[in-house]
């Protein structure tokens, strides 16, 4: 518990560290209305990038360091002590990241990569979230329809 609020804890200070030293670098504006896609996305990766380096590799080690310290207790020690159970989360994120994603490979095929987020208007993005389902709805709808065809015409023929 302790340990999880300090990764927490961590977390959030080498984040406040990264944006402040982007900011100053000249990383990204310091204007939120001047940001581009490219600024964006080199912004989450680099954040993503420092955020494990000085967080998730210090916290894998003393995960690893820990549970080789409770393999190693004795099976009295280790019966007294009780780390809960398992706990069922609700599921992932996964569209949005793939939905994000698309996004950009759309602003980047339109040109633009580099033009202030600012500048886009409800029309471009309301025309692009569509384009992308669309889209989507293609990709992932096809395959779909015919594995259910399939499926369908199996079940009819069996007696």
């Amino acid at each position: 518990m302790v340990a999880g609020a300090l990764v927490f804890v961590g977390a959030i200070y080498v984040f406040l560290w990264f944006v402040g030293n982007a900011q100053s670098s000249g990383m990204v504006p310091a204007t939120l209305g001047l940001w581009t896609m490219a600024n964006l996305v080199t912004f989450i990766l680099y954040a993503i990038f420092w955020e494990l380096l000085l967080v998730g590799v210090p916290a894998a080690i003393a995960a690893v360091i820990g549970w080789q310290w409770w393999r190693r207790l004795p099976d009295g020690e280790r019966s007294g002590c009780h780390l809960g159970g398992r706990s069922r989360s609700a599921g992932g994120g996964g569209i949005s990241l793939l939905l994000f994603i698309a996004f950009c490979i759309k602003v980047f095929i339109d040109g633009k990569w580099n033009a202030p987020i600012a500048t886009f208007t409800l029309d471009y993005i309301v025309g692009s979230v569509i384009t992308i389902l669309v889209w989507g709805l293609i990709i992932f709808g096809i395959p779909a329809a015919i594995g259910l065809v399939w499926w369908i015409s199996r079940e009819m023929k069996k007696p």
